[in-house]
């Protein structure tokens, strides 16, 4: 068994999760997919599900990194707020499971999946595609983007350890 990390990609009413496993040097999918929370209960009623699935998952698939996209801010501060407050989620669910998380931009991820900072999702699904050596990946792209940000957590750690290594 190798280094498994969650990946997330935060929301209020879905939030894509991933966990990966690289063993050697070679990514694994082990399960991905969408936590849901019914639009119509209130914010922290929705907070509260993501967290306690979010938690459901950890103690499943015991991750030893989390990673997480952070929110993006451009004119609509509302949108951003509320996915500060599910990265908020995040972060306390990682401390009560005692995984460390790692933040990435979404220009970061995107970079490091897809070869471009400005990549649009269709075509960072299709990039996660050929890493993971899946044949198709189907459903909300919130589960893609959550491989892409676990993908990019790999990447940083196998950096990392290169260069202790030199």
């Amino acid at each position: 068994m190798g280094i498994r990390v969650i990946g997330l990609d935060p929301g209020t009413v879905r939030m894509g999760y991933a966990i990966l496993e690289d063993g050697n040097g070679d990514p694994k999918a082990i399960a991905w997919g969408v936590l849901t929370a019914p639009s119509k209960l209130s914010l922290g009623q929705r907070l509260h599900a993501m967290y306690t699935q979010l938690l459901e998952q950890m103690e499943a698939h015991r991750p030893a990194y989390a990673a997480v996209e952070e929110p993006f801010v451009s004119n609509n501060v509302r949108t951003a707020m509320a996915i500060g407050q599910a990265q908020g989620v995040v972060l306390m669910a990682a401390a009560q499971a005692g995984v460390p998380v790692a933040g990435y931009s979404p220009r970061q991820v995107k970079l490091a999946v897809a070869g471009s900072g400005a990549a649009e999702k269709e075509q960072v699904r299709q990039a996660v595609m050929l890493h993971l050596g899946l044949a198709g990946l189907s459903g909300p792209l919130d589960a893609s983007d959550a491989l892409a940000v676990a993908l990019c957590h790999l990447q940083a750690v196998r950096a990392e350890r290169l260069m202790r290594a030199t």
